[in-house]
C-alpha cells in the first residue's frame, strides 16, 4: 500500500533522497568543520603517513638483511629526513632570490597579453582590456603584501607551522619504527566482527597511498627536469623557480600543471617574444600528455586510477576548505576511499546476505 495516498510517488521519492542528500552533506561540513578546528594535529598527521609510505618499505628491506628495528628505523628516518632538508637548503635560498623577478616578468607578461587581445581579432576592447590587466597584475603584488604583513604579524603562525613539523617528525618516527603495530592497534578498536574488514581496508589504502606518493613524487620529478631543459633550451630566464614551481605544482593534478605553465608562458613572453611563449605552451604540453598518458598510469597504476572530473572536484573542494594545503592532500584522500568503499561495501553485502544464499555456500570450517 502507498504510505501516501494522493501524492505522486516520484515526488516523495524524490523528497526522501533530498533529505537523506542534505543529512549526508550536513554530516560530511560538520566532519570537515572539525577537522579544519583541529587541523594542528589531523594535516601533520595526513603527512606524516604520506611520507612514512616512502620510508617504511626503506626500513622494511633493512630489517630482512638482518639490522634490528631501531637502527634500521633511526637510519632511515635520518636519511629521508636529511636528505629533504638538504634539497631544501639547496633549491629554497634561490628560490626566494628570484622570487620577485619572476612576479615582475609575471605581471609584464600579463600586460603583454592583453596587448595582444586587444590586437587580435577577438573584439575585446582597450577598456575591458585594461581593467582586466590592471586587476591581474595588482593579484601577485597584493599576494606579496599580504604574506609580508602575515610574516611581520603572524608570529602565532609561525609557532603553529613549527609545532606542525615537529608533530610530523614525531609521527613519521614511530609510523616508520611501528606502523604494523600501531594499525593492529587501531584495527582492534573496531571489534572481532570488523577487524577483518578494518585490516582489508588498511592494507587496500596503504597500497593506494604508497602507488600515489610514489608516483606523483616521480611524475612532478618528470615534469620538472624535461620542462626545465625545454626553458633553458629556448633560452627563457628564471629556469629554477620555474621548474621547482613545475614541481611543487605537480602535486595539486591538473589546476598545478595549467598554473606552472601558465607562469613559464607569461615569462617566455616577456624575455623572449610570443614565438618562444608558444614553443614553452608546446613543450608543457608534450610533457604533460606523456605523463598523463604514459607515465601515469604505469607508475601510479590502476589501483589509484580516479576519473580526471572527481580529481578535479576534489582539488577544487580541497582548496576551497583549506587552501593550498587542501588541494594536495585531496587527492590522496580520494584515492584511500575509492580503495576502501568497495570493500566495506562488499564486506556489508557479504553480513547482511539472504540465509537462503548462505544455505547455498560450503560449509564453513571450523577453527583448527
Amino acid at each position: 500500500m502507498d504510505p501516501t495516498p494522493g501524492r505522486p510517488r516520484g515526488l516523495v521519492r524524490v523528497s526522501d533522497l533530498s533529505w537523506r542528500l542534505l543529512v549526508v552533506v550536513l554530516a560530511i561540513a560538520l566532519i570537515g568543520f572539525v577537522l579544519w578546528e583541529i587541523r594542528l594535529v589531523v594535516l601533520p598527521l595526513i603527512i606524516a603517513v604520506l611520507l612514512s609510505t616512502l620510508l617504511h618499505p626503506l626500513a622494511q628491506r633493512l630489517r630482512r638483511r638482518g639490522v634490528p628495528n631501531l637502527p634500521a628505523s633511526v637510519l632511515v628516518f635520518l636519511g629521508g629526513v636529511g636528505l629533504l632538508a638538504g634539497a631544501v637548503y639547496l633549491v629554497v635560498p634561490s628560490v626566494i632570490g628570484e622570487l620577485t623577478d619572476l612576479v615582475t616578468f609575471v605581471q609584464a607578461g600579463i600586460g603583454e597579453l592583453g596587448d595582444l587581445l586587444v590586437e587580435s581579432p577577438l573584439g575585446l576592447s582597450q577598456v575591458e582590456a585594461q581593467q582586466t590587466i590592471r586587476e591581474a597584475e595588482e593579484r601577485p603584488a597584493d599576494s606579496l603584501d599580504a604574506i609580508a604583513s602575515g610574516v611581520l604579524s603572524g608570529a602565532l603562525l609561525v609557532g603553529e607551522v613549527l609545532v606542525g613539523i615537529a608533530i610530523v617528525l614525531v609521527l613519521l618516527f614511530f609510523f616508520v619504527k611501528d606502523g604494523p603495530l600501531i594499525w593492529a592497534w587501531v584495527t582492534r578498536l573496531f571489534g572481532e566482527r570488523g577487524q577483518p574488514t578494518a585490516q582489508r581496508v588498511g592494507e587496500a589504502s596503504w597500497t593506494a597511498l604508497s602507488q600515489y606518493v610514489r608516483g606523483i613524487g616521480f611524475v612532478a620529478t618528470f615534469d620538472a627536469i624535461f620542462i626545465g631543459v625545454a626553458l633553458a633550451i629556448i633560452g627563457v630566464p628564471l629556469v629554477i623557480p620555474l621548474a621547482v614551481l613545475t614541481f611543487v605544482a605537480a602535486f595539486v593534478p591538473y589546476v598545478g600543471a595549467f598554473t606552472a605553465g601558465a607562469v613559464a608562458a607569461l615569462v617566455a613572453l616577456v624575455s623572449n617574444g610570443v614565438v618562444a611563449a608558444l614553443l614553452v605552451v608546446l613543450a608543457v604540453l608534450i610533457v604533460q600528455a606523456t605523463e598523463g598518458n604514459i607515465l601515469y598510469p604505469l607508475v601510479v597504476g590502476r589501483t589509484t586510477h580516479l576519473h580526471p572530473v572527481g580529481i578535479l572536484l576534489a582539488v577544487t573542494t580541497g582548496g576551497v576548505v583549506a587552501g593550498i594545503t587542501g588541494a594536495v592532500v585531496a587527492v590522496p584522500i580520494m584515492a584511500v576511499v575509492n580503495a576502501a568503499v568497495p570493500i566495506i561495501r562488499s564486506d556489508a553485502q557479504a553480513r547482511g546476505s539472504p540465509p537462503e544464499r548462505e544455505a547455498g555456500r560450503s560449509e564453513p570450517h571450523p577453527p583448527g
